[in-house]
């Protein structure tokens, strides 16, 4: 008997979403920090198991929204959830229980989706603390199964996603055995290069930083990206450049080392850096960097 669906994952930012997600996938195909709201997009990824098929959909972390930016992103893990067949709460077992998971609680009963609540990096904490908060939640809402895990270390991710699979409609794959996800490369390619970006500024400006990429030419020998970092003050593009552009050179190596592994092929990746002030305003930009995505 083979099981096929939509599964969302779910929770505040910074719970380890993107990298339960990554691991369960067995590559990488969200982009991971320490850094709340490194998620800002949807991104589905297919997981191929013996006993079936999960979709999941990896969500930006629900939290009040500041910019349009933000509300976005809400507003994508929101529908989401309204086009899954089960979902997967996940909370930070060292933050405990905050004011945002009863948003995400009364959301999650709203939907009336069948629902596995995920308790994320108890390799961080002694185990006397998760048994409390097992109570806690379980008094929340009706789980069908509340698993301690840790998606760092891998503990218990294969059995998060047997659970999950149990809860799927019996039918066949949704997605031919080698497809990943359903975003195109460049929208990776962007990623990637945001990731650096937060890598390397840290606690600077990763928050006001956005990457769109403006060309994409794919040659017999090499492809060549060219991609624009918007930051919304001066100040910052100092930041990014850096003394002599060295931190610019730091950013762009480490992501072109990565997109040649992505994308198995030499690459020549320039990149530029402009001032748009409230940037995280302006639709058309939010457009063209994928926070315009419906579905």
């Amino acid at each position: 008997m083979s099981r096929a669906g939509f599964v969302a994952v779910l929770g505040r930012p910074n719970v380890g979403k993107s990298t339960f997600v990554n691991r369960l996938v067995g590559q990488k195909v969200s982009i991971v920090s320490d850094k709340p709201q490194t998620t800002r997009n949807r991104i589905l990824a297919v997981v191929n198991r013996p006993g079936g098929q999960l979709v999941l959909f990896d969500t930006p972390g629900i939290h009040k929204p500041l910019h349009r930016m933000n509300q976005r992103m809400v507003e994508t893990a929101v529908r989401s959830l309204e086009q899954v067949d089960a979902a997967l709460w996940i909370v930070d077992v060292k933050q405990g229980y905050g004011p945002g998971d009863r948003y995400v609680s009364d959301l999650l009963k709203r939907s009336g989706k069948p629902l596995v609540l995920g308790l994320n990096k108890i390799d961080a904490v002694p185990k006397p603390r998760i048994l409390p908060l097992i109570d806690t939640y379980r008094r929340m809402l009706a789980f069908e199964d509340i698993v301690p895990l840790s998606a760092l270390s891998g503990e218990n991710v294969e059995l998060v996603g047997e659970r999950l699979l149990a809860l799927l409609p019996e039918g066949p794959p949704l997605f031919p055995e080698e497809y990943l996800t359903d975003l195109p490369e460049r929208f990776f390619v962007a990623e990637i290069v945001r990731e650096k970006v937060v890598q390397f500024t840290r606690d600077e400006i990763p928050y006001t930083t956005g990457v769109v990429i403006e060309s994409f030419e794919e040659g017999e020998a090499l492809v060549r990206i060219e991609a624009t970092i918007f930051v919304e003050r001066g100040g910052h593009k100092g930041i990014l450049i850096g003394s002599k552009g060295e931190m610019l050179k730091r950013i762009g190596s480490a992501a072109r080392h990565e997109i040649e592994a992505f994308l198995g092929t030499k690459l020549f990746l320039g990149l530029f850096v402009k001032v748009r002030p409230n940037w995280r305003e302006d639709p058309q930009l939010l457009e063209q960097m994928g926070l315009g995505r419906r579905g």
